[in-house]
């Protein structure tokens, strides 16, 4: 079904992996479609609990593919608006799965490929990966991805990386909230597993339903927020997963909830 990707499984988790080594993994208009078909299979497969998303060959994603870029020099206005949609629509898709995804990126993350990281929940990035914004220096601008990026980073951050342009390390990464671990390369599968094994310990629907309050808190007028975060716990509390989970805490046992425990 996917040219430009690979996905598997290994039990609860899934493994999405874009395969354009030859591009450093860059966006053209069928790797997008492939990568929202993917986020919707991964979205109905209810036995999944945690997504690990990587990119083949020497790079995580280097953004826009340049054939992709030549193309678009001929498009109008109406058929830009539909390729910007189509993006906006996959990075949605992703930002909004139910489970936890974790990226492992190395090499460098840039334009597009930001966008990516900041729709997953856990970054880990390898030494040496390079970041950046340089849509500006095309005289072109972040615009679709600055709708996951600014919650990410800040508008401060994003206002300076997004205006020059500049290509920053993982120090930055890491100081801005971009990613939220750095290791040397060796050790970058290591710690992915790492962490996916800790999700795994978590209750599958409080990970979801953790997502869901974030993007409320962030988005929501202060009442309905105010509402939302109080049926949020109570719902959690009086629910079957927490009710097994303040269970198994008193009675000093592992919770029920599969793997992990």
């Amino acid at each position: 079904m996917y040219k430009l990707l690979t996905l598997t499984y290994d039990g609860p988790v899934a493994t999405l992996t874009l395969n354009r080594p030859e591009v450093h993994n860059a966006f053209n208009v069928q790797l997008i479609a492939e990568l929202h078909a993917a986020c919707e299979e991964l979205a109905r497969d209810a036995s999944l609990r945690v997504v690990v998303l990587n990119g083949a060959g020497p790079s995580f994603c280097a953004g826009a593919d340049i054939n992709w870029m030549r193309e678009s020099l001929a498009y109008s206005h109406e058929e830009n608006l539909a390729d910007a949609g189509r993006l906006d629509a996959m990075l949605d898709a992703l930002d909004s799965l139910p489970l936890a995804v974790v990226a492992s990126v190395h090499g460098a993350a840039l334009g597009g490929g930001v966008g990516l990281l900041s729709c997953c929940d856990v970054v880990i990035a390898a030494e040496g990966t390079k970041f950046g914004f340089t849509e500006v220096r095309l005289g072109l601008l972040p615009a679709v991805i600055a709708r996951y990026v600014v919650p990410k980073i800040g508008a401060s951050q994003a206002r300076a990386l997004f205006v020059t342009g500049q290509r920053f390390d993982t120090a930055r990464a890491l100081a801005i909230g971009l990613v939220h671990g750095v290791v040397p390369a060796a050790e970058l599968e290591a710690s992915v597993s790492r962490t996916v094994a800790e999700l795994l310990r978590c209750g599958p629907q409080a990970i979801a339903a953790s997502k869901a309050l974030v993007r409320a808190v962030c988005t929501l007028p202060h009442d309905e927020a105010r509402q939302y975060v109080i049926e949020a716990i109570a719902a959690a509390r009086t629910g079957p997963e927490g009710q097994e989970g303040l269970k198994a805490f008193l009675e000093k046992r592992a919770p029920g909830w599969g793997e992990g425990n």
